[in-house]
């Protein structure tokens, strides 16, 4: 019996601010393509400058997904986007387009490709309200760090202000013996789809600055804002506001940090996260790496992106200049 063939599946990963969005663009007109986000927080309707969401204008006829899914007091989680993210894929290969997803959280775009499998973990309630409990006596930094001792690779993902992902994450150990991250690196490593990863990258001063004027750039357009309507509906323990650009405009609100300093925390938070983004991809998936530092360059290098393209998934591009 012959094997059924693989459908074909294009990714774009990199750090924050690398240049993605507008590169995704440019694939997807010439491939036929149609683009599912990768972003965990773009999933939330109203968060759309902090996130650097992609504008209506920008999508240049191009259908997107996975965007603006969820209200900012709901739950979202890898599981959930890998389900909605096959379903996609799936229609998209359907219909005789090319799927492409277009991100930077690792672990939810890693889930898709591999197929991870997501078996429910035990859960101890007692266990998670003594946590809990001890989050409002003592704060969040003492379980952090004892998430840091048992399971490094996890907090160095989940960010300490994440409440509910930490509890979570010291939960599974305390009911399996396992750390989060054991069971992640025990996943299977067969690539569901034919796929073809093209990863981004840039001098890091050069990417630095941009991640810099991206910042600024928010906040003309009015972040504070944006961030401020969050903060006045009374929105605060969820997993929408732990996104960065979200929880230090509220340490701003919340008398914590002036303005000035809640803005440099924003860009040195940014900074280290796309830091955290490439350590990820280079360590955990079979990238193709593409360096975008000279930005002239850029129509030059959409062109051998596309023939590297074309070449690994054995399928033509429309025609370019």
């Amino acid at each position: 019996m012959l094997e059924q063939q693989k459908g074909k599946l294009l990714v774009i990963i990199g750090p924050t601010a690398v240049g993605k969005t507008k590169l995704s663009i440019e694939l997807a007109k010439r491939f036929n393509g149609e683009i599912i986000s990768g972003d965990s927080m773009q999933v939330y309707k109203g968060m759309d400058i902090g996130t650097a969401k992609i504008k209506e204008e920008e999508k240049e006829g191009i259908p997107h997904y996975l965007l603006d899914i969820k209200e900012p007091n709901e739950p979202f989680s890898a599981a959930e986007f890998q389900q909605r993210a096959n379903v996609m894929i799936e229609d998209i290969q359907s219909r005789g387009k090319l799927p492409i997803i277009v991100g930077g959280t690792g672990l939810y775009i890693q889930s898709v490709i591999y197929d991870y499998q997501f078996s429910e973990a035990p859960s101890d309630p007692l266990y998670r309200a003594e946590l809990e409990q001890r989050v409002k006596e003592a704060g969040i930094e003492t379980v952090f760090a004892e998430l840091q001792r048992i399971d490094p690779e996890s907090a160095e993902r989940i960010h300490p202000n994440n409440v509910r992902r930490v509890i979570r994450a010291l939960e599974i150990y305390h009911c399996t013996g396992h750390t989060m991250s054991e069971q992640l690196n025990e996943q299977p490593i067969e690539m569901k789809y034919d796929t073809c990863i093209i990863g981004l990258t840039m001098e890091r001063d050069l990417l630095y600055a941009r991640i810099n004027d991206r910042v600024d750039m928010m906040v003309e357009e009015g972040l504070v804002s944006e961030v401020q309507g969050f903060f006045e509906q009374g929105l605060k323990d969820c997993q929408s506001i732990q996104a960065i650009g979200y929880k230090e405009l509220y340490d701003y609100f919340e008398g914590r940090m002036s303005k000035e300093e809640a803005i440099g925390a924003l860009k040195q938070n940014s900074r280290r996260y796309a830091k955290r983004q490439l350590t990820w991809f280079r360590n955990k998936m079979d990238v193709s790496w593409f360096d975008m530092t000279n930005i002239a360059e850029f129509p030059k290098k959409i062109n051998e992106i596309s023939e590297f393209i074309a070449g690994k998934l054995m399928i033509k591009a429309n025609k370019y200049k």
